[in-house]
């Protein structure tokens, strides 16, 4: 009965795009729609070093790309229940004593982890990633373990953690609140060096400061958010999972009939395929949009350009991320749904240089001048506003 009935709404949703119905189907078929939020933690604009001090002196330089896998271990803490800043701290302290904030491989025990992402080739053993993670001991899966946002909640732990309820992780150990955070990190971590968590702890403290801001309270500011410059650009849609339907320009609207110009480009793609952030941003909107559907617009700096980039037909509950939010290109921030002024599944992409409501370019040509990358389905994190099992 339940089935048919979202069959029903799901049809009414494509036909007439109503954001009453379109609501309806995500909160019947996602209970948790209603609870994703962006949490206690709002990462701010990421600089592209930071300098701080150890506990024995010792001065660190973190790059762009490790204050960048820090913003992912402070966001998803922001959204996990209990997390809040301490625990977002011993985060910190364990990725950077285990990795330096850096994703790692192991390509002499699992070659195919030379294949994802990765800032270098670790030969610990048969760890991977930011907190040096082992298969073997049940944290995940290589291609989970790549991933800088499955890391980060395997971390945490907890219910609604990947890897509940074994390994541990830091929701998992009884009275963490009450341990030193370095004994905290080596609760989590079990490692054969107990004592060199705490030597981090001022430079966790410093990036927790440097990072974040506060949480918006209502009503929006005036000021413009500034947006750090992409490590780089990719496709937003799964290689090989798509086809180029509508281009940029003036076509025969397949609604009306009528002449009408199309501000983006369409690219056809199956119900729920991940839809990708193109750049490095901040998302500005993230919600249910007329016209659009589900919209997420995200504003980037691409070649000292302010750029938004537009993801439009989206379900209400295909939308992963919330505004304030950092993500990462190539980061799963959506799914390809066909809400509002749409006649099938597809990802309606818009490129707009100058930022959001600046006039729109063809962002087909866009992605190709800046030689866009291209992902495999398993090398894209998804994001963080997923933790509860379903999106916004």
């Amino acid at each position: 009965m339940l089935k048919k009935l979202l069959a029903a709404l799901t049809v009414a949703a494509v036909c007439f795009g109503p954001a009453s119905v379109l609501l309806s189907v995500a909160v019947l078929a996602n209970p948790a729609v209603a609870a994703c939020a962006p949490g206690v933690l709002i990462v701010g604009p990421i600089p592209d070093s930071l300098t701080a001090t150890t506990r024995n002196g010792e001065t660190v330089t973190l790059n762009r790309q490790q204050l960048t896998h820090a913003a992912t271990i402070i966001t998803v803490g922001g959204q996990v229940d209990g997390v809040e800043r301490p625990g977002v701290v011993i985060a910190l302290m364990a990725a950077l004593t285990e990795s330096h904030l850096r994703m790692l491989a192991n390509t002499g025990t699992y070659p195919e982890s030379g294949t994802y992402p990765n800032d270098g080739d670790a030969s610990d053993h048969d760890s991977l990633g930011l907190f040096q993670m082992r298969p073997q001991a049940g944290w995940g899966t290589v291609a989970e373990l790549m991933d800088p946002n499955y890391q980060a909640r395997a971390f945490y732990g907890g219910p609604t953690g990947p890897n509940y309820p074994s390994p541990r992780g830091l929701l998992d150990i009884p009275g963490w609140q009450q341990l030193d955070p370095g004994e905290a990190a080596q609760a989590v971590e079990v490692s054969a060096y107990p004592d060199r968590y705490q030597n981090y702890q001022p430079v966790a403290e410093a990036i927790l400061t440097a990072l974040t801001r506060p949480a918006p309270s209502g009503g929006g500011g005036s000021g413009e958010v500034v947006v750090p410059e992409t490590t780089r650009v990719v496709f937003p849609l799964p290689e090989g999972s798509w086809v180029r339907t509508s281009p940029f320009g003036w076509r025969t609207d397949p609604i009306t009939f009528e002449s009408a110009f199309h501000s983006g480009s369409d690219f056809a793609a199956a119900d729920g395929t991940p839809i990708y952030a193109v750049a490095d941003g901040i998302v500005t909107h993230a919600g249910y949009t007329g016209n659009w559907g589900g919209l997420i617009i995200v504003e980037h700096t691409v070649g000292g350009e302010r750029v938004a980039s537009y993801y439009a037909h989206m379900w209400e509950y295909g939308i992963h991320v919330t505004e304030g939010m950092t993500v990462t290109a190539g980061q799963h921030i959506g799914d390809v749904g066909s809400s509002g002024k749409s006649t099938g599944p597809h990802l309606h992409l818009e490129i707009r240089p100058g930022g959001q409501g600046q006039p729109a370019i063809d962002s087909d040509q866009w992605l190709t001048d800046q030689g866009a990358e291209g992902i495999t389905g398993g090398n894209a994190s998804r994001a963080s506003c997923t933790l509860g099992g379903g999106g916004r």
